[in-house]
């Protein structure tokens, strides 16, 4: 699902019920959450860029179709970068590969890629400095962009996290714990480092 619709077909997950936090053979003193409610508090997070009574929606939405559609610009955006480009710079043109690639690129940063279209959609802060926005506007033509307010991205439900035959979106790479996303000086360098590959291979 294309992230630059601004509402429209979606796909989902459903809310799971939050588990009493214990120690888990830590150190004395050390608190480890468990997966489950690590992905809990992830979803609390992402549905809480939509008002209130919207939010039970989305969950349906993630139940029924595997992805449902949040607003960009409030607590995160996104930066768009096509399959080829990370391609490019990775050893590997497979999807399992491309993933890993963006991973380590990226610093585990969240990644949502749509195989439909042949997109990877890095999770940034909100407010992503005027200067990445000024620099994206030299990568329209790699199909590169920044969306932020105004826009919509399609976000897989947390447990999709491999690519299906139904070229459903899912997580490249999961955003774990809540709230930590990409640097935006690190996506403009990858984005740099993957133009520079393409013209190069163009010019050969």
């Amino acid at each position: 699902m294309d992230a630059d619709t601004a509402a429209g077909s979606q796909p989902g997950e459903a809310s799971g019920t939050l588990s009493v936090l214990r120690p888990t053979g830590a150190e004395p003193g050390v608190l480890v959450r468990p997966t489950a409610d690590r992905r809990l508090a992830t979803e609390h997070w992402l549905l809480a860029t939509l008002p209130p009574p919207l939010r039970d929606r989305a969950r349906w939405e993630w139940q029924q179709y595997r992805v449902a559609m949040l607003p960009l610009g409030g607590l995160f955006s996104a930066v768009r970068i096509p399959e080829c480009l990370l391609a490019a710079l990775s050893t590997s043109t497979e999807a399992g590969g491309l993933d890993e690639f963006a991973a380590e690129a990226l610093g585990g940063g969240p990644v949502i890629c749509d195989p439909r279209f042949s997109r990877y959609y890095v999770l940034v802060p909100a407010g992503m400095p005027a200067t990445l926005h000024q620099i994206a506007e030299t990568w329209r033509a790699l199909d590169v962009g920044c969306l932020g307010s105004g826009s919509f991205l399609g976000v897989p439900r947390l447990d999709a996290v491999n690519r299906e035959p139904a070229l459903a979106s899912y997580w490249s790479v999961p955003m774990d714990p809540a709230a930590v996303l990409c640097t935006p000086l690190t996506v403009a360098r990858l984005v740099a480092a993957g133009q520079h590959c393409v013209e190069a291979e163009t010019e050969a």
